[in-house]
């Protein structure tokens, strides 16, 4: 499958991993509306090729994203009208730019980030939607919205809270736009891994996406949308859903028939979807 866009780069590995990167370096990967459509569009290719076991995405250039690009956006666009028209035509513009972020976490495969310098507004958006997330020293996160006057409506407000777990230091974030800085990041958990350099932050997320893609499909798609399910459910409705679920996805044959079978399986790829 091709992936020819404009601010996005992909490249597809034989093992199985693609490389997502933003791609708008003279900007500094700032979000205009071409960056967020194809950011979107990218995500659900992705998640539709079967070539694709697990995703890094990173950014080319010296930052992960200066956040939106306030020369090239659609907030202030506004038709002739009354202000309930103007609003209903905002909201269509902000449901899909969630629409885009969001592709990340429906993307059927798990999708690691490698973050590198500034990562600023809505990369914070983007970065939450993503299942693992790693870190070079240099890094550095800014919930960057209210310094603009607006609330961050992409993702931040809703996912931060469930990856941090701490309520206090969200608000903080989000209410005061100051910078979080790596060594502040892997401790409070929004990263888990931190890495010299931006170089070595890449190759570390490649190396786990093998990990990930080495591993049977259905195993590996099963357990992200249902960590997904849990988190938005209860754990007694969380175990109700994965049992209608494995009812249907425990017939597989990369399940092996014994311990034995287990060990002795060499290392291989599983087959495609």
């Amino acid at each position: 499958m091709p992936y020819n866009y404009e601010t996005v780069k992909v490249d597809v590995f034989p093992d199985g991993v693609a490389h997502v990167q933003l791609n708008r370096p003279k900007k500094l990967n700032a979000f205009n509306n071409a960056l967020i459509g194809e950011l979107g569009q990218v995500f659900r290719e992705v998640s539709a090729d079967r070539n694709v076991r697990a995703v890094v995405l990173s950014a080319s250039g010296r930052i992960f994203t200066a956040g939106l690009d306030l020369t090239e956006t659609s907030l202030k666009d506004s038709e002739a009208g009354d202000p309930a028209r103007r609003s209903y035509h905002l909201r269509h513009h902000l449901k899909w730019f969630q629409e885009s972020i969001s592709a990340i976490e429906l993307c059927e495969q798990p999708v690691v980030a490698a973050i590198h310098g500034g990562c600023y507004g809505a990369g914070v958006d983007l970065i939450t939607a993503c299942d693992i997330r790693y870190c070079a020293n240099d890094a550095l996160f800014c919930v960057k919205e209210v310094d603009v006057g607006l609330a961050p409506d992409v993702g931040t407000l809703q996912r931060l809270p469930k990856i941090i777990g701490n309520q206090s230091l969200v608000r903080e974030l989000c209410l005061t736009a100051r910078n979080m800085l790596a060594d502040e990041a892997l401790h409070c958990g929004l990263v888990n891994q931190k890495h010299e350099t931006k170089e070595k932050t890449i190759e570390a997320a490649l190396k786990t996406a093998r990990v990930i893609a080495s591993k049977s499909p259905v195993a590996v798609f099963s357990t992200k949308h249902n960590l997904n399910y849990a988190r938005d459910h209860s754990v007694a409705e969380g175990l109700q859903y994965i049992q209608a679920w494995n009812a249907a996805y425990l017939n597989t044959e990369d399940i092996p028939l014994s311990i034995q079978a287990f060990i002795e399986k060499k290392p291989a790829r599983y087959s495609n979807l």
